[in-house]
């Protein structure tokens, strides 16, 4: 064993040689009378026992490293040796050279040894491979080894591992500093690479500054290594294999980026800032645009794919996500694009994944990082077993600035880093103005995440050069960091004079460097200079959009559905189901009687059995999904004996394709935002997120807002994502009641999605079929479903098996008990979800009903209005129509139907409301109230002659 080693286990094998010799004379000194020791020594014994047989063998054979001089240094002296080394290590980075512009004061009181009581002859008594054992041989002692400490610890990268407890993984990342493994020696071949790259990157700004005055481009100015870094990192990715690099990002940068690592042609960008037509631009080799939403979006907002590619084989992939101005709810995206890229679909059970296919890095802002909440719940991630993707590399372009607010005012910790600190993950701190050390901090976080298959961060630290846009003056606020900023030399400036110094390249040759990239810029913008902006045009959605779904087959053959049912039931070999719960799954059997029903749970897994046999795989996720919130779906199973666990999906023989089901952490934006990001990547697959309630959907309204509901008009991003939000008045107050469906409802237009409430478990079956058999159409949309919570074992909502095998999905559903006699019809209630189910209930046990009829408004958007139209015309003598729910009037679907009921109302007919009056929380506290506004809404819409709401 290593003394390195031999620390991190063993806290007597910190002594070698005659300090080993007389701490072990102390030692028995000790046994024989503590109170000769000194107490320093005392308490070192009292902590750490005896010494173990190895370290005893050590002192009698005498094989350890002795110090030069033969003299025994004092305990103390020895201990504070040891205290200096681990502290140089600690806190090196507080007295680091990684600010470029110099304004944070350095704290070096850590790392002086006088503050030790030591004295460099103190330390030149001590072996060099006691203070760095991977210290180079030409450290000839511990004073070189404490000097080599703090050089390597405190220049323009600096390291913060103290915060890792896995004691491997920190002695690894120490041993890859000290022994100068990380830092590969740069050859004039990449030295040349990184300065053409360098004045790409402020050549293409420059030019965009003097030529688009005025206009926004949140340049990158200041953090100019960013790019090199990210071709870097891509380049060692790639060259170990992997074929998926996908990339999340805020908009600082980002036009650059897209340009120098994307490959998105100057040309397309110029033409994007004048606005004119760049159709018939030919991309640069690989890169394709995926902004072909019809709305469009911010040219600092777009993503793009790139396809690397040798001998006509493709490679890799390179993914920049598309981002709205919402910066960090990018990253879970991102990272449910590489879990799907990660993962094998194709065959039964879970899906195989295989961690080196894809990579993702995730950039950050350093006042979002610490400020947005979606950080924390994204790291969360990171090491759960259904969201792991082996490790993202987090890049932090520390502008140290937000967007007026100085950091002291936007965080409360030193470094805009430290909330990684909480999840373990290494951290290096990078000069943005030396681009050989930022390559140095690449190679260690792809080691890193190649060896640990864990997060990593590098933290670069820069500066803004110009305000938060190029419109804004920053010396308004930051005067004297604008001041320093002014008078600062660029990074390519600093490269440049550097290797002109060291004599590796002449001014000549850097100058034609910077030429070059001028001329390349020059060249682009003349082959658009001419071209007039675009004519404004109306945004509409492709005609095939507009148009909605085709009609589509649902149905499985009663014989598929027996088979499969029966499959379901049958445990493995030596699996003891929970007695009460194989109970309950087994009488499963019986539902496909004569007089058997289907639940809505039942109906559930019916549904993903066949898709999957179908060959199409299916994730779902949720806070409680494995077994259900209600305890409805039991899909994960648990040996009542040995807790393992047993899905009945993973084992059906017609199978062709995975089911995942992975109970998520209590986060609904991150989680949310992952599987949106799983779906836009595997396009196959039908994915599903479910709240635990419905209402706990509001904490992730922004993915709602900017991707799911509006990401296709922006960038033409299809997705096919399922959410599955518990919605129903049971009494159980405002938070546990409604999922909001006002909210998608609003934004509801262009068929961008689907929102249903559902009345019978038949329709929720063929729903969830429909939507795995458009997945890879071109008019697939999201599927919002309000799913019920107490209906879930309602017979009235449960469904005959002829409804599953030979029906398809309505998207209203008159009541077959009620309108036998259309001419004697006097009053149409419609109403959605739970509520029809109660009123179809409370209707059954009246005795005369000729005279109503109840509808159910199943797919709520997009709205049936031809079919409800047409089914109005058959009840010529119609007197009144009303709309009845339980939510209160300005909130669930009262207000999107109202116009739309309306306009297909016969004659001179109007819809009349039904319902809670108007509130501002969305249910009341107590459940006796509840109950008697329930039988009020109820009692009203099925009394005949009876007046609603106005």
């Amino acid at each position: 064993m290593t003394i390195k080693d031999a620390k991190a286990y063993d806290p007597w094998k910190t002594f070698s040689g005659p300090n080993l010799g007389y701490v072990m004379e102390q030692y028995d000194l000790f046994q024989a009378n503590p109170e000769e020791v000194d107490p320093e020594l005392r308490n070192f014994f009292e902590v750490s026992g005896p010494p173990s047989l190895d370290v005893s063998a050590e002192v009698t054979i005498g094989n350890a490293p002795t110090v030069q001089t033969g003299e025994v240094l004092p305990m103390k002296k020895i201990m504070s040796a040891v205290k200096l080394a681990e502290n140089i290590r600690a806190y090196g980075h507080l007295a680091a050279n990684i600010y470029p512009l110099k304004e944070e004061a350095l704290d070096t009181e850590q790392i002086h040894f006088e503050k030790y009581g030591l004295t460099a002859d103190d330390l030149r008594k001590i072996p060099a491979d006691f203070i760095c054992p991977e210290s180079p041989n030409d450290v000839k002692d511990g004073y070189e080894a404490v000097q080599y400490l703090k050089q390597l610890y405190t220049k323009t990268i600096a390291f913060e591992f103290h915060h890792v407890n896995d004691l491997d993984e920190k002695q690894w990342l120490t041993d890859m500093v000290e022994s100068g493994n990380m830092f590969p020696e740069v050859a004039k071949e990449k030295k040349a690479l990184l300065l053409k790259r360098l004045n790409e990157v402020e050549g293409f700004e420059k030019f965009l500054h003097r030529t688009y005055v005025g206009q926004k481009r949140f340049s990158i100015e200041g953090l100019d290594t960013l790019v090199p870094i990210l071709d870097e990192m891509i380049s060692q990715t790639v060259q170990n294999g992997t074929g998926n690099v996908n990339i999340a990002m805020a908009h600082r940068g980002r036009l650059n980026v897209l340009a120098h690592v994307l490959g998105k042609p100057y040309e397309v960008i110029f033409s994007e800032f004048q606005h004119s037509p760049n159709k018939d631009l030919v991309p640069s080799e690989g890169s394709t645009g995926i902004n072909y939403g019809w709305t469009g979006d911010v040219k600092y907002h777009l993503g793009l794919d790139k396809q690397i590619t040798k001998a006509n084989i493709q490679k890799a992939r390179i993914t920049l996500a598309n981002n709205p101005s919402h910066l960090e709810v990018v990253g879970p995206i991102v990272e449910g694009y590489s879990r799907a890229a990660q993962e094998d679909r194709t065959e039964k059970g879970f899906p195989v994944q295989d961690i080196s296919k894809s990579l993702a890095i995730l950039i950050h802002g350093d006042a979002a990082f610490p400020g947005e909440g979606i950080v924390p719940e994204t790291f969360n991630l990171s090491r759960l077993r259904g969201y792991q993707v082996g490790g993202a590399i987090h890049i932090i372009a520390n502008n140290m600035i937000g967007f007026t607010t100085e950091s002291e005012d936007s965080r409360s910790t030193k470094y805009a880093s430290d909330l990684a600190k909480g999840f373990e993950v290494p951290i290096v701190h990078v000069n943005a103005d030396d681009p050989e050390a930022c390559m140095a901090a690449v190679n260690l976080a792809n080691q890193y995440r190649e060896k640990y298959n864990k997060d990593f961060l590098i933290d670069l630290i820069g500066y803004r050069r110009f305000g938060h846009n190029e419109m804004d003056e920053p010396l308004v606020t930051q005067p004297e960091m604008y001041a320093l900023i002014h008078k600062h030399p660029t990074v390519k400036e600093l490269y440049a004079k550097k290797l002109i110094q060291s004599g590796e390249f002449t001014e000549d040759e850097v100058k034609t460097v910077a030429e070059q990239v001028d001329t390349k810029l020059a060249d682009a913008y003349a082959r658009i200079s001419g071209n007039k902006p675009e004519a404004t045009k109306e945004c509409n959605p492709p005609g095939i959009i507009e148009k909605g779904l085709p009609t589509i087959e649902t149905a499985v053959s009663k014989g598929e559905l027996v088979s499969i049912n029966e499959e379901l039931v049958k445990w493995p070999e030596g699996f003891t189901p929970n007695k009460k719960l194989g109970k309950i799954l087994s009488r499963r059997l019986d539902s496909f009687g004569d007089d058997g029903k289907i639940d809505w749970a039942h109906a559930e897994t019916l549904a993903f059995a066949s898709i999957l046999n179908d060959g199409t795989p299916i994730r779902l996720t949720g806070q409680d999904s494995e077994r259900g919130t209600f305890a409805q779906r039991n899909i994960m199973l648990h040996d009542s004996v040995n807790g393992k666990t047993y899905s009945p999906l993973h084992t059906l023989e017609t199978a062709k394709a995975s089911f995942a089901v992975h109970n998520s952490p209590l986060t609904e934006t991150a989680v949310l935002a992952y599987e949106y990001g799983y779906n836009v990547f595997a396009p196959e697959t039908l994915v599903l997120w479910e709240g635990q309630f419905g209402d706990f959907a509001n904490t992730a309204q922004v993915i709602f807002d900017q991707f799911i509901a509006a990401g296709r008009a922006k960038w033409g991003q299809r997705s096919g994502l399922v959410m599955l939000l518990p919605h129903g008045y049971e009494g159980q107050g405002p938070e546990h009641s409604s999922a909001r469906l006002e909210r998608f409802l609003q934004l509801a237009a262009e068929n961008n999605w689907t929102v249903a409430n559902l009345s019978s478990a038949a329709q929720y079956f063929h729903i969830l079929r429909r939507q795995a058999k458009i997945l890879e159409q071109e008019q697939v949309r999201p599927l919002v479903i309000m799913t019920p919570k107490s209906m879930l074992r309602n017979q009235v909502m449960a469904s005959t098996a002829e409804e599953f095998s030979e029906g398809s999905f309505e998207s209203f559903v008159e009541t077959k008990a009620l309108g036998k006699k259309p001419k004697a019809v006097e009053r149409i209630v419609f109403a959605t979800g739970k509520l029809v189910v109660e009123l179809r209930e409370k209707a059954a046990a009246e005795k005369n009903t000729d005279w109503l009829q109840i509808i159910s408004i199943e797919e709520i958007y997009p709205f049936p209005f031809t079919g409800v139209q047409e089914a109005l015309k058959k009840y010529t003598n119609l007197k009144e129509i009303f709309w009845a729910q339980e939510e209160p009037k300005n909130m669930g679907a009262w207000t999107f139907v109202e116009p739309r009921l309306n306009a297909a109302a016969p004659g001179n007919l109007s819809v009349t409301y039904i319902g809670r009056k108007r509130r501002s929380s969305p249910a009341e506290g107590d459940p006796l109230v509840h109950k008697n506004e329930q039988q009020r809404i109820m009692t009203q819409a099925i009394t005949r002659n009876n007046e609603g709401e106005k």
